[in-house]
């Protein structure tokens, strides 16, 4: 039974792709974001809103969703190593990478397996809690969307010929749910041809969004997912105007289906947030691609194509700035002898491994080693106690009576620690320097450009925007707007 519909106040929250200070302050500047700046002035901005590590959609979303860390709802990033499975995961990274692996099993991994084999079950999403209290929600066109209803999605058919991924998925989804072409609300087809993405683009759930809006259908919480920023960041960099204009032009339909602007922000509380941000990388090719096969090419790497033979040692997944590497053979002095290698390279920041519950990091920067785990004499900003002892540079870590202060990497030690402890395996991670990212076999280059995955703040940071009401996260993490976002629901 569908829950009657009341005059309350909804709570519209838009996750717009790697918006960030950088770029939104260069285009606000130029005039060229006329809503944002409407946005910002009548509400709340914040420019340090802290992501979670790797800083890769999939796993932001994922704590956005559940309200925990990798470590708990089990999403370590975009690429990663099953052990279970004996085999590379890959949500998306580059064609040609999902070419190597398997089409069919790529797609599968993309549009099911994440939501609703690899998430943890253990951690409700926000769509199955509220749920549970009889409360609507809508996702329009997120990355992440798990639910309580049972729902079938139809794969579009060159999609489903091409790769041979079944015409139709049974899912589970919020009250309300588009997916692209694959699950729409507005019956106009706009947006969803193959050249558009399938319709996961900023258009797509603009329509959506504003369909819902029209037809006043709007449940108490409704969360959308604009993509388009997060490429051309990519290409431009971080003070890329272009994008931010595009998305801006977006946000005008949005509040243009109201009377005013004013009225749309007099009926809803709106929430505007960025996923991850995205470090420079540089222009030259050499310097600015760190290659983990060439400095690794005393090992033998695992081929994409081939999958875990028994001659292979060691796997490489690269999620831009920051990779993970695993030894097959889980012998712990062949990662000491990897990370020895790897802190030789001076591009490298950050390269941690765990021995049981201690995490141990190094750096191609700094000297010595830093090791730490939870529960110890100091405390952080967030309330967390951690063990501390070695070389705190490496993690760019002020201590003062006890209390942790973060610089460059925010809130490393809960981020990192939860990156290490997020799948089962033994594995090293590494994170890049700012100028820098990693290349595996067929990983995207974003020379000249931008890219994210690393534990550095130009990585992590992101822009949010609360219009509405006064109330924000109790920190400015992502993982805790999930618990914010609750009370609001449910006040």
């Amino acid at each position: 039974m569908v829950p009657e519909v009341s005059h309350k106040k909804r709570i519209i929250m838009l996750i717009v792709d790697t918006l960030m200070d950088s770029s939104l302050q260069a285009a606000l500047e130029h005039g060229k974001a006329p809503a944002f700046k409407f946005l910002i002035e009548k509400g709340h901005y914040f420019s340090n809103v802290i992501s979670p590590f790797p800083t890769m959609s999939v796993n932001v979303d994922s704590t956005l969703l559940t309200g925990v860390n990798s470590d708990k709802h089990k999403i370590p990033g975009l690429v990663w190593y099953s052990q279970k499975e004996k085999r590379i995961i890959n949500y998306g990274s580059h064609v040609r990478e999902l070419f190597k692996l398997g089409l069919k099993q790529s797609m599968e991994d993309i549009f099911f397996n994440f939501n609703h084999e690899h998430l943890s079950k253990k951690q409700q999403t926000i769509h199955e809690f509220l749920k549970d209290k009889g409360i609507q929600t809508a996702s329009i066109n997120t990355l992440l969307y798990r639910g309580s209803n049972v729902t079938q999605i139809k794969v579009p058919f060159l999609l489903s010929l091409l790769t041979g991924i079944n015409k139709e998925l049974i899912a589970y989804s919020p009250d309300l749910f588009t997916y692209g072409a694959f699950r729409r609300l507005n019956p106009l087809k706009k947006n969803t041809y193959f050249w558009q993405r399938y319709g996961f683009n900023d258009q797509f759930t603009v329509n959506e969004l504003r369909y819902l809006i029209d037809q006043n259908k709007l449940p108490p919480l409704t969360i959308a997912y604009f993509p388009n920023l997060d490429q051309s960041v990519h290409k431009n960099g971080r003070r890329d105007i272009k994008g931010i204009e595009q998305v801006d032009k977006e946000l005008q339909k949005i509040l243009n289906q109201y009377s005013s602007w004013d009225e749309a922000l007099l009926k809803n509380i709106w929430v505007i947030t960025g996923d991850n941000g995205q470090a420079w990388v540089g222009k030259k090719h050499k310097e600015a691609l760190i290659d983990l096969r060439d400095l690794l090419k005393s090992y033998r790497i695992v081929k994409l194509r081939k999958g875990v033979t028994h001659q292979d040692q060691i796997v490489l997944c690269v999620n831009e700035r920051m990779a993970f590497i695993y030894s097959l053979d889980g012998q712990r002095f062949q990662l000491n002898e990897i990370a020895g290698i790897l802190k030789k390279d001076k591009r490298i920041d950050i390269i941690a491994l765990k021995d049981k519950k201690i995490v141990t990091v190094t750096s191609g920067i700094h000297a010595g080693q830093l090791m730490f785990h939870p529960q110890g004499e100091y405390i952080d900003n967030y309330g967390q106690s951690w063990y501390l002892e070695g070389n705190e540079k490496i993690l760019d870590i002020s201590i003062d009576n006890k209390k942790i202060d973060y610089g460059d990497y925010p809130d490393a030690l809960t981020r990192l620690y939860s990156s290490l402890f997020s799948h089962d395996g033994e594995y090293i991670v590494v994170s890049a320097k700012p100028g820098y990212e990693f290349i595996g076999e067929g990983s995207p280059k974003h020379v000249g450009g931008a890219s994210h995955g690393g534990l550095h703040k130009e990585d992590s940071l992101v822009s949010m925007i609360i219009i509405g009401t006064d109330s924000a996260p109790k920190y400015l993490r992502i993982v805790d707007i999930k618990e914010w976002l609750l009370t609001l629901v449910q006040s």
